[in-house]
């Protein structure tokens, strides 16, 4: 099946976080907190995909406030942090939801997401992610995670599904 013919057919976009969200630096801090970068037009991204009603979930193996704050200031609901297996959590979702693993597209960068991607109806992957998932990849961003891939993404769905342009009519006046 042709990669936007299944970009029709998604309901959830699943996103890592680091190296993806992120640029997948890892800044300590003297008390050995981590901090994150997140670029604002993939925050946007997100936004206007919950608006198109694209659900978005957060997986990540790591523990980091700053993935906390972020996550609850876009308002995404489904968001698994600590776990490095990130296949119960989407399982658990689409059980709850009542949809299929075709229904749910992700995006990753390491092979920490080949588990989860190999079971998606569609793979995506950013710019710099690790060989072996652009490999695995159905599509890939033209820009590395933490630049924009986020919001990149969220534009292909969307506009497969025809519902960019009317995103955009809305927000150009």
């Amino acid at each position: 099946m042709e990669t936007r013919t299944r970009a029709e057919q998604i309901r959830m976009l699943v996103l890592d976080v680091d190296g993806v969200l992120t640029d997948g630096g890892l800044y300590y801090s003297q008390d050995g907190t981590i901090g994150k970068r997140f670029h604002v037009q993939d925050g946007l991204g997100i936004k206007l995909a919950q608006a198109a009603e694209l659900e978005i979930a957060v997986a990540t193996g790591l523990d980091a406030g700053a993935v906390h704050t972020r996550v609850r200031e876009l308002g995404i609901t489904e968001y698994s942090f600590g776990r490095t297996n990130k296949v119960p959590f989407v399982e658990d979702i689409l059980e709850r939801r009542g949809w299929q693993w075709a229904n749910v597209a992700f995006l990753g960068d390491d092979w920490v997401d080949a588990a989860v991607m190999n079971r998606v109806g569609l793979k995506m992957a950013v710019a710099n992610a690790q060989p072996e998932i652009i490999a695995l990849a159905d599509w890939v961003s033209s820009v590395p995670g933490g630049q924009g891939a986020v919001r990149e993404a969220i534009r292909f769905l969307l506009t497969a599904q025809g519902r960019w342009e009317a995103l955009w009519r809305q927000w150009a006046g």
